[in-house]
């Protein structure tokens, strides 16, 4: 890799007279323990209030290459904090590193680097293939082997379809989360998140080897992960071809902390939803587009597929989802949302104008909303940012003009919530998978950056990322074996039942409730469970800072 000489005035004499390093490490100091790219924002927050200035050394030889000024000193209520950032930006040099603060100490090392990010989004998206079902999978990671043999193989029983005893293949697909569940409605918001990120980034995103078995021939390593699931929703829809979709397939109750080959359970499909149909024909769409240039017939199999269920919806009224005799993830919510995303990914893949009709008229009902704090219940960004990212004619300027600004002016608060924060994050609030969310943001922030020319909006991505990875109160990363200090308990059956000490790696925990409460405990759930949608938006966020080169 190139490495880029220092720009600063002033800077080799700095380098040449460098005094004594401080030899002892303190944790005051709060990064992106990945490390950083050369030519990206470099920020970390330092917990001091009268010291005004940082060094940062070369750990090779423990020169100094950069000295700065400390941002000013802000008190932050949630955290119960003062703090002060440290900036080096300008500093474009590569190699291990570390700051320092004279009289008070240094911190560990971290690496700049223009693939700094690659590593991690590799273990974030192979987390994926670790998740999957009906397979046997193995991968070693920092020496340690996991494995799960093939499992749930007679997935899935009828009886609550209206077939009593009937049977229908629907082996394949991800584990939802902690549990061994399979989700439609789940499953929607976690490919468009992938999908998009394919999108936005395939060129960067086919030079990371993510090391996976071939099970899609002909297909780039990334898509191959992706057909897995598909080939599971695909199984999901009612075998009397009404284009009903089911919302689940489960066993009535969740699992004990067993591998999921040691899950005899019986497993059915549940019960269709309008919700989860609506979402079948979105993630449909969306594969039908990026599956053609590879598998032109099983892209438009994908295609056949949403038409039909979309032809039903269009004609059926809400049906929401009861739980009735299943104790396993509800995933309960209304359909607007779902509706308004798949006629925007019909419109996007067809050009048909009826999608485009459909569309415009729901999302003017729902007042053509952009939320910045937003996951699987309800996926209306998900429609809008299509409709406005869209090169296909006939938009109607009116509703493009407004989704388009509201999309700015959802980034541009995102953007204040982070530079508000002293550690950069930009979400305000606390709640059970509040860390997806955080990753998830970043599409909202990619998506504004398509729409206006604003260096912030990656920036703040940026701080997504160094937030999850450990520039965070707790001086820790939140994905587990990456980063510095992982979670080591996530609430995840297979990390619990395997008999190793290390947890399954590359997934993110939820995160706290508030800005203290995390626990890295297994029994704790809502703060420490893995789930498909946070890891999605996690590829997103990392995929944006892919370096293939």
């Amino acid at each position: 890799m190139r490495h880029l000489l220092p720009t600063l005035i002033g800077l080799f004499a700095l380098v040449a007279c460098s005094p004594a390093p401080e030899t002892t490490t303190t944790d005051i100091f709060r990064f992106n323990s990945l490390g950083y790219q050369p030519s990206s924002p470099k920020q970390a927050t330092i917990l001091v209030d009268s010291v005004t200035e940082f060094r940062l050394r070369r750990a090779s030889d423990d020169r100094i290459v950069y000295k700065g000024e400390l941002g000013a000193a802000r008190t932050q209520e949630d955290v119960q904090q003062s703090a002060r950032i440290a900036d080096f930006t300008e500093y474009q040099g590569t190699g291990a590193h570390y700051l320092e603060i004279e009289g008070v100490g240094r911190s560990r090392e971290f690496n700049i680097a223009p693939d700094a990010y690659n590593e991690a989004y590799a273990s974030v998206m192979r987390a994926f293939y670790l998740w999957r079902c009906g397979c046997e999978v193995e991968y070693t990671h920092n020496g340690i082997r996991y494995h799960q043999d093939a499992c749930h193989h007679n997935d899935g029983y009828e009886d609550y379809i209206g077939n009593k005893g009937g049977h229908h293949d629907g082996t394949g697909g991800w584990h939802d989360a902690g549990d061994y569940g399979k989700y439609v409605v789940n499953a929607g918001i976690t490919t468009n998140l992938l999908f998009w990120a394919w999108e936005a980034f395939q060129p960067e995103l086919e030079g990371v080897t993510i090391g996976l078995p071939e099970t899609a021939p002909a297909y780039p390593e990334y898509l191959k992960e992706m057909k897995w699931e598909i080939d599971w929703v695909l199984k999901m829809a009612y075998p009397d071809g009404s284009g009903r979709v089911s919302h689940k397939l489960t066993a009535t109750n969740f699992a004990g902390f067993i591998m999921a080959s040691e899950d005899g359970q019986k497993r059915y499909y549940t019960p269709w939803s309008s919700a989860a149909t609506a979402d079948y024909v979105a993630m449909l769409a969306q594969a039908a587009r990026a599956f053609a240039p590879y598998d032109k017939e099983y892209a438009d199999k994908c295609l056949a597929a949403a038409r039909h269920s979309y032809d039903f919806l269009r004609t059926s009224p809400e049906e929401r989802f009861v739980q009735g005799d299943f104790k396993t993830g509800g995933y309960q919510t209304r359909d607007d949302d779902d509706r308004l995303w798949a006629a925007a990914e019909m419109w996007e893949t067809t050009g048909e104008a009826l999608y485009l009709a459909d569309f415009e008229q729901m999302a003017e009902q729902m007042e053509f909303k952009i939320d910045a704090d937003w996951d699987w219940g309800d996926v209306s960004n998900s429609g809008m940012f299509r409709y406005a990212l869209s090169k296909r004619e006939g938009k109607n300027p009116t509703i493009e003009s407004t989704i388009r600004k509201n999309i700015i002016d959802s980034a541009n608060s995102i953007v204040q919530t982070s530079q508000n924060d002293i550690y950069g994050r930009p979400l305000a609030r606390y709640y059970w998978g509040c860390n997806g969310t955080v990753a998830r943001q970043a599409l909202n922030l990619y998506v504004a950056s398509q729409l206006q020319d604003d260096s912030q909006y990656k920036a703040t991505a940026l701080n997504a990322v160094s937030h999850i990875f450990g520039r965070n109160y707790y001086d820790r990363s939140y994905v587990t074996g990456v980063g510095h200090n992982p979670p080591m308990h996530p609430h995840d059956r297979r990390s619990g039942a395997d008999g190793i000490e290390a947890p399954w790696p590359g997934y993110i925990v939820g995160g706290g409730h508030s800005a203290t409460d995390w626990i890295d405990e297994q029994e704790s759930y809502s703060h420490n469970e893995v789930a498909i949608n946070w890891q999605a938006g996690a590829v997103f966020a990392l995929a944006w800072f892919v370096d293939a080169n």
